[in-house]
């Protein structure tokens, strides 16, 4: 992986909220590889340099809203000719329930605007997802405003644990070997 993106909106009022998912776990990744995220205007977020040589990659926080994400990730991409595949995007998933986690390789975007917006900017869907459940509030209508609001205490917990059990997999993402970071990932049980 070349990219690791962590999506959400910037801002203080919109830090806790479930859509800001991504944005928790690039951070937390950040902090464990001892490295500060700072604002890249070019980029149009706030990135960190990794690494050095052909283990060099980049983790970003897009700050443009959710909807423009691709702004962002197509800028950094396009400057430093990373092709999609080597993507990772992290990002909230409704379809999931909170302390759920996927990684997956291209498919459908799901009705996710940072999403839609990615493959647009890049021209495809063949990136790499990591899916951070957030679960639903049951009825399409009331997506937006479920998405904008912090989780309920119960569900932060679970976030929170999920978000720890897929830093543990990072390894095996960073050395490229997604499928068993997937297979290591997708065998884990949530804990009650």
């Amino acid at each position: 992986m070349k990219l690791i993106v962590g999506l959400g909106n910037p801002g203080r009022q919109y830090e806790a909220t479930r859509h800001n998912a991504g944005a928790w776990w690039i951070a937390r990744l950040a902090d464990e590889l001892g490295v500060t995220l700072r604002a890249e205007a070019r980029f149009h977020g706030l990135c960190a340099r990794v690494g050095q040589g052909e283990a060099e990659f980049w983790l970003l926080s897009p700050q443009t809203y959710m909807n423009a994400s691709g702004r962002s990730v197509g800028a950094l991409c396009q400057f430093y000719k990373i092709p999609p595949e080597q993507v990772l995007v992290i990002h909230d998933e409704l379809d999931l329930p909170p302390g759920s986690t996927k990684l997956k390789l291209d498919g459908g975007l799901g009705g996710h605007n940072g999403l839609k917006d990615i493959a647009a900017r890049l021209g495809t869907k063949n990136f790499w997802r990591l899916r951070i459940g957030i679960g639903h509030p049951g009825d399409k209508n009331a997506v937006v405003n479920y998405v904008l609001q912090p989780p309920r205490k119960e569900e932060a917990q679970l976030i929170d644990e999920a978000i720890q059990r897929s830093l543990e997999v990072w390894p095996l993402i960073a050395k490229g070997n997604c499928e068993a970071a997937m297979l290591k990932l997708h065998t884990r049980t949530i804990v009650d």
